[in-house]
């Protein structure tokens, strides 16, 4: 039978088994469209597989007609080493967490006032239903898939395209030739998640907490093969990036990515609604709320967006979240525990923060043993006792915190809590600033808070030193071989080995990890300092604003700023920019700097930084609409060649890019005679 069959496809010229396999495919896809994003089988398993058998049959006589949007694709290729990380064209947003339908109204009225629309007009907005999963991107070459990247950290991800292309309901090939970037989120169906650890039998280790651990240990797996048998899916919710493809870009409403989403081949979430006003939000979010514990997945909120994509690029971004949207949360699970104490902990800053040791208990999916107090107010406020049996929750990724105490259960035995007269570490007097709550050491030089800010300046998200975890970092500072940051680069092997934890092999490699970390971004380095209120993506907007080669040419470039420079750069505040002002004009801060700079800390040139053009160190600021491209696009053209992007409109801008539909930005421009360009105008400089 198999002969016979193999005979004929022989018998086909190449031409012939080319054209025979592309409608192969067509058929093969529609057939897989059906089944895995529409839930609506139209043949049977035994026909489809007849169907991939014949498309195999075809490739084995003629390899070179093997392409990457072939249904023989999906699993294949060895199993990774490592993944690689991947610069995002486009940075990643974040939705704001809101708990309550307070916040919810807080959100619209921000909405308002930055669009200046009257509070009583009503704004459209669409509400989807928030995956509990892995975000990711997918980018498309002429409508072929070409690869998959982790959000990360917003910046960076991680490619795993060889993980997802093994999801069926991913398309790999779209129904229109275009280039593409999706935003998407990659989860495990409940039944696939009960099936998985029920493989795992009493082995603990091997289960899962939650499907959306599941779906983001499958996703990071290096054997593609593990992946493709645990059932993953996906759904897609963003358009980020479209190529030149003219027609799309008459999309005007978030309503309408998410339709044309589907016309392309994508799975998108049917439950999606457009209402009318803030109040239709929450109304939805109240009905998903009854409901969600029916859906074959896990859902954590629901993300509610401005549906007018020009709104959207109007009201941009801060530093950490997107202002036209915020994720409404779902009420976080509850539990109850007894504390059995309250112990103060010390951070970077030298502030001191109650943290409640509990008995364990299971919580979302987790085992909770500690839960944040936040400070001695809210202690007092709450009166929360040692001894005491208290109601505690946990909101996705939240830290645990304590919500009430449960006075009923008390026996007489429990103990209130005193605020702190010292540092529990180093014993010094503690002390209260103005206008806070929180409880500071008064020793600068405190083992704990030195501690902290070493850990976090060689932490992943700063330098990332390889081996030098937290037991390591107490370790050095205990034996006196470091004292601040810089000491750690001017550590040598014969320093290692004699403590215990260190061999031979173990120092070296350590050594090497340090000197590897000799060459950081920017961005990180900024990070590692640990400048109050600078997290990961403020950094990196602080980083793309000043460009440098050397600490010491970074350095300059700041301290030739003032408040108002930094607070126009879009997602710095002000209180950012007085924390970066006040931290670049303390003597100490720039000795260790350029002790860094001396101990051969280099800089990594960005590779998405252009060669200094027309436009290196000048400031753009947008108006209006654009034609072609998107404000995040015109935003990351600006600053690939050196330039700078400002919110407002001052005398230190350079140029005005005008839009369709601008604003007051554009009177303010020629009032003080800034130079205002088309968006062609502004392409052609950039030229």
């Amino acid at each position: 039978m198999f002969s016979a069959g193999l005979a004929w496809f022989c018998s086909m010229d190449k031409l012939e088994a080319k054209k025979r396999l592309e409608k192969l495919k067509d058929q093969l896809r529609e057939v897989d469209h059906a089944y895995y994003v529409l839930d609506r089988p139209i043949m049977s398993d035994a026909a489809r597989d007849s169907l991939k058998d014949e498309i195999e049959k075809i490739e084995k006589l003629y390899p070179d007609l093997i392409t990457l949007d072939s249904p023989t694709q999906r699993i294949g290729g060895k199993a990774l080493s490592r993944f690689e990380k991947v610069k995002h064209d486009i940075a990643k947003y974040s939705l704001d967490d809101v708990f309550d339908f307070a916040e919810v109204r807080e959100f619209d009225e921000r909405v308002k006032r930055f669009l200046k629309i009257p509070e009583s007009q009503d704004i459209e907005y669409t509400c989807e239903l928030k995956i509990d999963g892995l975000n990711m991107s997918f980018h498309y070459r002429k409508g072929i898939f070409e690869r998959a990247v982790t959000r990360g950290d917003g910046i960076f991800g991680e490619d795993v395209t060889h993980t997802v292309r093994t999801i069926r309901s991913l398309p790999l090939k779209l129904r229109q030739a275009i280039d593409l970037e999706i935003g998407g989120e990659v989860y495990m169906p409940k039944k696939s998640f009960e099936k998985l650890n029920k493989e795992a039998g009493i082995d603990d280790k091997k289960k899962f907490a939650n499907p959306r651990n599941a779906a983001a240990g499958s996703v990071r797996q290096l054997d593609p093969s593990v992946a493709a048998g645990r059932d993953l899916d996906i759904y897609a919710w963003a358009i980020y990036k479209i190529g030149d493809d003219k027609e799309e870009m008459k999309l005007k409403t978030q309503e309408s990515v998410l339709r044309k989403m589907k016309e392309l081949g994508f799975k998108v979430n049917e439950h999606f609604q457009k209402v009318n006003n803030i109040s239709g939000a929450i109304k939805f979010c109240e009905e998903w709320s009854k409901k969600r514990d029916k859906l074959p997945y896990d859902i954590d909120g629901i993300a509610i967006k401005v549906n007018n994509l020009d709104w959207q690029a109007r009201l941009g971004r801060a530093a950490k979240y997107v202002r036209w949207a915020c994720a409404y949360k779902f009420p976080a699970e509850q539990a109850t525990s007894v504390i059995e104490d309250i112990q103060w902990q010390v951070g970077r800053t030298g502030a001191l923060t109650p943290v409640a040791h509990l008995k364990p208990v299971p919580v979302a999916g987790s085992i909770v043993s500690r839960a944040t107090l936040h400070n001695v107010d809210e202690i007092w406020r709450k009166d929360v006792r040692i001894g005491d049996t208290v109601i505690l929750q946990k909101a996705g990724d939240i830290i645990p915190e304590i919500i009430a105490p449960l006075p009923r259960l008390r026996t007489g035995k429990e103990k209130k809590v005193a605020m702190p007269t010292a540092c529990p570490i180093c014993h010094s007097a503690v002390s209260r600033r103005d206008g806070e709550v929180a409880i500071y050491c008064t020793n600068k030089n405190c083992f704990a808070k030195e501690i902290e800010k070493m850990i976090h300046f060689v932490s992943k998200k700063g330098f990332f030193i390889e081996g030098l975890g937290d037991k390591i970092v107490e370790q050095l500072i205990n034996e006196g071989l470091v004292n601040d940051f810089t000491d750690i680069f001017e550590l040598e092997i014969g320093d290692l080995e004699p403590l215990e934890r260190f061999a031979e092999k173990s120092a070296e490699k350590l050594i090497k990890s340090i000197e590897k970390s000799k060459r950081v971004r920017l961005a990180k380095l900024i990070f590692a300092l640990g400048i109050r209120y600078i997290g990961e993506e403020t950094a990196e907007i602080i980083a793309q604003n000043y460009h440098a080669r050397t600490i010491t040419d970074f350095v300059e470039k700041i301290n030739k700023q003032n408040l108002d420079d930094l607070n126009n750069i879009e997602g710095i505040g002000e209180t950012v920019a007085k924390s970066v002002i006040d931290y670049f004009q303390n003597k100490e801060n720039i000795d260790l700097l350029k002790k860094l700079e001396k101990v051969g800390i280099i800089i990594e040139r960005e590779e998405a930084v252009a060669e200094k053009s027309g436009v290196t160190g000048k400031t753009f600021v947008l108006t209006g609409t654009l034609e072609v491209l998107s404000r995040d696009e015109a935003k990351a053209m600006i600053k690939r060649v050196g330039g700078k992007v400002a919110e407002s409109v001052s005398k230190k801008t350079d140029y005005v890019i005008l839009g369709e539909n601008p604003g007051s930005k554009y009177d303010k421009a020629k009032e003080l005679g800034v130079k205002i360009i088309t968006e062609q105008e502004f392409q052609d400089l950039l030229k």
